[in-house]
């Protein structure tokens, strides 16, 4: 075992603080993720090289597409849905409102086009402050795990007959029965303990052979695991730390879009690594990965914000 790919390329050389939440969309052939601490969502065109920033007042945690091509994301005041040309945003639904601490943190949608995402305290890091919830096509929102303390990386098998998630402090993968039909999620177990040396996992991506990318957060890499063992089966160094989430994209869905963050490094250690917060690629992977699931919405929103 060794590293898959050592090729990483500076996609982007915009520093966030605390960049997430990456997703492809294909017929547009363009990427989105996400500045969770300063509300804004970084578009960019590989092909062209555009690259835009988009600024909300929010906090946004993670972003999904709706059928219709709006936005849905995942902030600090709720589920909303955004606009990305006109920059309106209508609030769908807001379950923690009663929780000013708490904000949404990664988030995807299932085969069904529900929006799984869930929370943590952004504040201070309160253990068991949050929730993993589902939001539905109506705009009603079940909750599926509670309690947990930093929810992060979500993932789904190729026959969506399992579902991965990870609350980033317990160092696990755990695997749950998934039914497609009503959401639901049984049988939950350890898929993948991650050993502290490793760093602590955060975002996540399956690919086609059904192996979980996990980034590694002050691991400074993204590791391949094999669920079925929990063995770790290569890994990919970058040279940040702070390594949030990856996702696949690009033409044939085989590069590896990575993000990650500046947020509460010192002088010396954001001199020691000049693209913390940045947007890196591994192009033309061995392997690629599925195109993500869009929210489908039973009925238009009147996004008139």
């Amino acid at each position: 075992m060794g590293n898959l790919e050592n090729k990483w390329q500076i996609a982007v050389p915009v520093a966030c603080t605390l960049g997430e939440g990456p997703i492809w969309e294909s017929h547009l052939n363009r990427l989105l993720w996400v500045d969770i601490l300063e509300g804004v969502i970084h578009e960019w065109y590989p092909d062209s090289g555009i690259h835009r920033a988009n600024q909300f007042p929010f906090k946004i945690g993670a972003i999904v597409f709706n059928a219709d091509g709006a936005i849905i994301a995942a902030t600090d005041q709720g589920f909303v849905w955004i606009d990305l040309d006109t920059k309106k945003t209508e609030v769908i639904a807001n379950p923690e409102a009663d929780l000013p601490d708490n904000r949404f943190n990664d988030g995807k949608c299932d085969v069904m086009g529900r929006f799984w995402a869930g929370t943590m305290d952004g504040i201070n890091g309160q253990p068991g402050a949050g929730k993993l919830y589902m939001l539905d096509h109506d705009g009603s929102v079940d909750v599926k795990i509670d309690p947990v303390s930093c929810s992060n990386g979500l993932a789904w098998n190729h026959d969506n007959s399992v579902f991965y998630y990870i609350d980033t402090p317990s160092r696990q993968v755990v695997a749950f029965d998934f039914e497609a039909e009503n959401g639901g999620i049984t049988n939950s177990r350890t898929a993948i303990q991650i050993p502290e040396t490793e760093g602590l996992p955060d975002g996540m991506a399956i690919d086609k052979e059904g192996m979980l990318w996990t980034a590694l957060w002050g691991g400074g890499k993204v590791a391949r695991w094999n669920p079925q063992t929990g063995e770790k089966i290569g890994e990919i160094p970058l040279p940040v730390t702070q390594v949030t989430s990856c996702a696949f994209g690009g033409k044939d869905l085989n590069d590896l879009y990575i993000t990650s963050a500046k947020v509460n490094l010192d002088a010396d250690s954001l001199a020691n690594q000049p693209y913390a917060g940045c947007l890196f690629v591994v192009k033309e992977l061995f392997i690629s990965g599925y195109e993500p699931h869009r929210f489908l919405a039973k009925r238009k929103a009147n996004r008139s914000h």
